[in-house]
């Protein structure tokens, strides 16, 4: 046998957790602001504020908007997912562990990553929908949908929802949300097993990771893709050791992450009562 198979089954697991991390891991990444390969221990976010138009007289200074500025820093964390494969273990098992713990870490470190979001979207505190005692209504949506308008949040086909599963449910027995007569036939609920959906110009997403109260009360989060900013020191790598006195391969995951809120005015938490009647 090649001395170099070692090598081969590394690069092979390094391949195959990317690519699981990249189909199956973070649901939220891609719809906040985003940078990567930061340097150091936090990134800066700029947020600018409304500038104004004004008129000038002939030969006269054009007016300055004098835009506001602010940084938002965002400290990046390390974290790891990892474990064993023992050597002899592989040859009792009909299945291929290496790609067990593949998928299992990299749906490890995408949870993480939602976490992170989700966490920097929970401490918005500008925009509140309160829960009323009822579930994710219409009422409730376009209210959401008229704070967005009267702050002036573009429209732009960058708004997202993020949702319980229960509110998903809400959802779905909300006629203009699936009915073809409103939203067209490519944009149905149902029309494919990808549980994200466009409607009144937002990207819903069910999600079980958000966040519920002791009474049970689940806050759900809509919001402007440029309000959160999420930053990667370092996406998912893989570091595969064998270890002799223990005939295995440890398999560490890792990457290094953070998200910080950058503008509360783009974002409406609606708390959803989910209490049964």
């Amino acid at each position: 046998m090649s001395v170099t198979i070692d090598q081969a089954f590394v690069k092979q697991f390094e391949r195959e957790v990317h690519e699981a991390y990249q189909r199956q891991g973070s649901k939220l990444r891609n719809t906040v602001r985003t940078v990567g390969n930061v340097k150091g221990a936090s990134t800066t976010f700029q947020k600018v504020g409304k500038g104004t138009a004004s008129t000038k007289s002939t030969h006269g200074m054009v007016p300055v908007m004098n835009l506001a500025h602010s940084s938002i820093e965002c400290l990046l964390e390390d974290f790891y997912a990892g474990d064993w494969v023992d050597k002899m273990d592989e040859l009792k098992i009909n299945h291929d562990e290496r790609q067990v713990i593949a998928s299992a870490g990299a749906h490890a470190l995408g949870r993480k990553t939602d976490e992170l979001v989700i966490d920097a979207l929970a401490t918005a505190s500008t925009n509140t929908i309160a829960d009323a005692n009822t579930g994710l209504t219409k009422d409730k949506v376009l209210e959401a949908f008229e704070i967005f308008g009267d702050t002036d949040v573009p429209d732009d086909g960058q708004r997202f929802a993020v949702v319980g599963w229960k509110q998903w449910s809400d959802l779905l027995q909300i006629e203009e949300f699936v009915n073809a007569d409103y939203i067209g036939n490519t944009e149905l609920p149902y029309s494919s097993i990808t549980q994200a959906k466009m409607w009144l110009g937002t990207i819903w997403i069910p999600h079980s990771g958000l966040p519920v109260d002791a009474g049970g009360v689940r806050s759900c989060f809509y919001y402007h893709k440029t309000a959160i900013g999420h930053a990667s020191g370092s996406d998912v790598q893989t570091d595969v050791t064998w270890h002799g006195d223990r005939a295995a391969h440890f398999v560490n995951n890792m990457m290094s992450q953070g998200a910080a809120l950058v503008d509360d005015t783009g974002i409406v938490v609606i708390d959803c009562d989910e209490t049964p009647v």
